[in-house]
């Protein structure tokens, strides 16, 4: 039962689901569903998808996360930047509009799927760490500007083409004389009042005396009353007829049945795409379900989360949805909602297909400026460049890194800017691994404790040089640690004896073992023995295992402390 529950998570929290888990969660799940119809109509346009895809790709998968996902409060649908990227990588193989988009953005959705199942088995779920997250800032930072520019196009009613900002400025300045000036007044005017209702529409109902949990209850509903107030004007003022762009007839009922595409040609030009768009939406997914769940004591199993977020995306391909991940601003109103459990997302989807089923036929005089708007207004919480500041003054590789980033993502697109991230944070990090940190250290006078000698005023032996290096011994730093070495003692003309201080080496690889024996040797023509200091266990077990300590000149000491007392002849203060 335990094992089956690792993969089924409902069957732990379903056993105990009572009468308040439900009351909680349905009225989180209607909270949810208000906010989510608005969102993934947007989202739909976003991609370049019906606005009906939207609602599908809300439904199911939001299901099958509360069967295999392990976050209480994830709500997962589409999501702004995974919409992007959807458009990005689609846009590629197919014309915006045709059946074959649509094919090919329900076929991204079962091989983004696929490849996060895949994951979550064989337990990969710590891949996603070479991502950093100065780098998954800078990218969400671009992709934010790049979402916002890309909706000006619903705003201004003008043709706006390309998928970098770039292009997009180019296409606007272009095409700028056949703004319609309505359009534009309906957008600017949603827009405002959407920046002001974020903050502005709680305090005005805190100051009419409603209580301040209804007040921020209500308050988030601000873009479902745009959508209301929109509609309305414009089926009375038929401003259809006079040149509003509006999303149309859109079909009712339940998420269809869809199959996705399994042509060779259309998998090979997605994989890469759908790889991308499963470590960035796996990220952001986890990131927000970890930091809820700490507010409530709770844990996920980022595994498993892997399974739960590839379950709703292969869900998403059979019923008409595209890519879907977990949402910060959804996550967020349905934990502030007080949902309990992963079942106030199912009753969600079941508020979703009633709106689907019922509903749609309202949606027709829905301006497409108002979902713009929302989308906009949405995706400036994103935008952070207070990241560029932080990183400068703590890592300047960090930095980089970032700046990086986001110009590439701005310049190229969204997928050339992950990719870049991606790139660099592994660089960075073997960069940093292959120098590693490494002190000179002192004894601390009329104490047991070694301190680096710059840092500290220490006692040192002319005989005796302790060095010691704060990180693990492998293939990318062995080197390294031999130029060191060698570069050390060449400076000290009486040195007899050189301590390795290894309490930060947790593990030492083939390739650091031979540069060991390599300084061994090196050392021994010279007249210079080579010992160490404070080995861990595991460490120790694997040089056991070898005839590396049969052939070291020197010993191996418990302390750095026992080492400068047996090898000690003179000292002097640093």
């Amino acid at each position: 039962m335990v094992a089956l529950q690792r993969y089924f998570p409902v069957l732990g929290w379903g056993r105990n689901y009572n009468r308040s888990n439900f009351s909680n969660d349905l009225l989180a799940a209607a909270i949810v569903t208000i906010m989510l119809v608005p969102q993934s109509l947007a989202y739909a346009l976003l991609a370049g998808l019906p606005p009906e895809m939207g609602l599908y790709a809300s439904i199911m998968p939001i299901v099958l996360y509360a069967i295999f996902g392990t976050s209480r409060s994830l709500a997962v649908g589409p999501v702004a930047v995974v919409s992007l990227m959807t458009a990005a990588a689609v846009g590629k193989i197919a014309e915006t509009g045709s059946a074959d988009y649509i094919a090919a953005a329900l076929t991204l959705a079962f091989l983004s799927g696929l490849f996060l199942m895949l994951m979550g088995v064989f337990r990969l779920g710590f891949l996603a760490n070479f991502l950093s997250h100065p780098v998954i800032a800078g990218f969400i930072t671009a992709s934010g500007i790049i979402i916002a520019t890309s909706q000006l196009k619903h705003i201004l009613a003008i043709d706006v083409q390309g998928h970098t900002l770039v292009g997009q400025i180019v296409s606007i300045v272009t095409n700028i004389g056949e703004i319609h000036w309505l359009t534009l007044v309906m957008g600017i005017s949603t827009t405002a009042f959407l920046f002001w209702a974020r903050k502005g529409l709680t305090k005005a109902l805190l100051r009419l005396g409603l209580s301040a949990k209804i007040a921020a209850t209500v308050g988030k509903t601000g873009p479902v009353l745009m959508v209301i107030v929109t509609i309305f004007l414009t089926w009375l003022l038929d401003l259809g007829t006079k040149g509003v762009s509006l999303v149309g007839a859109v079909p009712q009922g339940l998420p269809p049945l869809s199959l996705p595409s399994f042509d060779s040609d259309v998998w090979s030009g997605l994989v890469g795409s759908a790889v991308l768009i499963s470590v960035i939406g796996f990220v952001e997914s986890v990131s927000v379900a970890q930091t809820l769940a700490a507010k409530k004591r709770q844990r996920i199993d980022p595994d498993q989360e892997l399974i739960g977020l590839g379950a709703a995306n292969v869900g998403a391909s059979f019923t008409g949805g595209f890519p879907v991940t977990g949402g910060f601003s959804r996550s967020v109103v349905n934990f502030d909602a007080g949902a309990d459990t992963p079942a106030a997302g199912a009753y969600a989807a079941i508020g979703l297909a009633f709106t689907s089923l019922f509903l749609t036929p309202l949606i027709y005089y829905l301006p497409k400026a108002t979902l713009a708007a929302t989308i906009i207004v949405a995706v400036t919480s994103l935008i952070d460049f207070s990241i560029l500041k932080r990183a400068w003054i703590y890592a300047k590789a960090d930095f980089i890194a970032v700046a990086i980033t986001i110009v590439v993502t701005l310049g190229f697109g969204v997928e050339f800017g992950v990719t870049a991230g991606l790139l660099l944070s592994i660089l960075i990090h073997l960069y940093k691994t292959s120098r590693p940190h490494f002190a000179i250290v002192g004894q601390v006078p009329g104490s047991e404790h070694f301190r680096n000698v710059l840092r500290h005023d220490v006692i040192t032996d002319p005989a005796v040089l302790g060095i010691r290096v704060d990180e693990s011994l492998f293939f990318a730093n062995a080197r390294f640690l031999e130029d060191t070495i060698y570069d050390e003692a060449r400076k000290m003309h009486e040195l007899k004896h050189v301590v390795l201080l290894c309490s930060a080496v947790n593990s030492i690889d083939m390739s650091a073992l031979e540069s060991l024996e390599a300084i061994n040797l090196r050392l021994n023509d010279i007249g210079i023995k080579l010992h160490l200091s404070e080995v861990k266990g595991p460490v120790m077990d694997r040089l056991k295992r070898c005839d590396f300590l049969e052939h070291l000149t020197g010993d191996v000491f418990l302390s750095q402390h026992q080492a400068m007392a047996a090898l000690g002849s003179g000292t002097s203060a640093t």
